[in-house]
């Protein structure tokens, strides 16, 4: 026990763990108990392992970059428009109503929805789809955010000590996209939630861009889902919770409601993420980011020290970059 533990903090991990078997569902990942960390660690008195996760994931510098990282529109000048770190907090917010109403644990599901984006490079998609790009004709390996923000938690953050985060909210992390398959409901739930937050609020930005016109969304789905992004969320929060309550042991999304939103998807994809208007931006990232690789590549002394050879270092650096400083990195260049 902690030094300075009083009579309070000696007694929360026992109120925690008989709350816990009397409260959620035996499908949750409980708070105690689980598979643990990579290296041993004195217990918090006052915090279960999830929640000391979730405070050390927002005291890194990655998760404060995310402020000015790009969600859909390179460095927007409005005021208004979401970024990586506001798509977290939807996520996170959106993920923990779901994880309550399912007798889930909450404080892993948080970790895991704060933790989920770390890795994301400038410039949105854009920027991870040219780093990919960039990497596979360098070194022959890939670049995925999701894979990415693991090694931020495992290796980047504390001058290359990592987070030593619980392995739970380390696979809610990495498997929140790609063909893995998160171990924990409470990391499927950040999965699903993940697509319905951004769908939803890029449909925001894009209006708000001029990009789209109201009157363009698609009537099939909206009549199905919502008029309005709040509309559309709450129909989908609602519809995850009950098919996922009926299912019992797995978090799905019911047949019509599903397959409306992958039809939201898909026309995101058509008419905003790969569209005429996007792909001025897109052609000026993957001008960025591969002037900045190779400049890198030619000049590791320009690198900051960091762990790995020289391929990694590279990835980790540019992959780091906000999209302000990005562009004011290339124009230096």
């Amino acid at each position: 026990m902690p030094e300075h533990a009083g009579p309070v903090a000696s007694a929360s991990e026992r109120r925690t763990r008989e709350w816990e078997a009397a409260n959620i569902s035996p499908l949750a990942t409980p708070s105690y108990g689980g598979r643990g960390r990579a290296f041993a660690e004195e217990s918090s008195s006052l915090r279960t392992p999830f929640q000391r996760d979730r405070d050390r994931i927002v005291h890194t510098k990655a998760f404060r970059r995310l402020m000015h990282k790009t969600q859909v529109f390179m460095d927007p000048e409005g005021d208004h428009y979401r970024t990586r770190l506001t798509h977290t907090l939807e996520t996170t917010m959106i993920s923990r109503t779901v994880a309550r109403a399912l007798r889930l644990n909450e404080d892993l599901t948080e970790a895991i929805g704060l933790g989920h984006d770390l890795g994301h490079t400038p410039f949105g998609h854009a920027g991870e789809e040219s780093l990919d790009r960039c990497v596979q004709r360098a070194y022959g390996r890939r670049f995925a955010h999701n894979e990415h923000s693991l090694r931020i938690v495992e290796v980047l953050e504390r001058e290359g000590r990592g987070l030593n985060l619980a392995w739970e909210t380390r696979d809610g992390i990495l498997n929140h996209r790609g063909a893995g398959i998160p171990a924990t409901l409470e990391g499927k739930i950040v999965r699903i939630v993940d697509r319905i937050a951004y769908i939803n609020h890029d449909i925001d930005d894009a209006l708000r861009a001029g990009v789209l016109d109201e009157s363009e969304l698609p009537r099939a789905e909206l009549a199905v889902l919502g008029p309005t992004g709040s509309k559309r969320i709450d129909t989908l929060v609602h519809d995850l919770v009950e098919t996922s309550a009926a299912q019992g042991d797995d978090i799905v999304q019911g047949a019509e409601i599903g397959e409306a939103m992958l039809s939201l998807r898909t026309f995101m994809f058509e008419r905003v993420y790969l569209s005429d208007a996007a792909r001025a931006e897109h052609v000026q990232a993957h001008g960025v980011v591969e002037q900045i690789f190779d400049h890198l590549r030619a000049h590791p002394e320009a690198l900051p020290d960091g762990p790995g050879e020289l391929a990694d270092r590279v990835t980790d650096f540019l992959a780091g970059m906000t999209d302000r400083y990005a562009l004011a990195y290339a124009a230096k260049l």
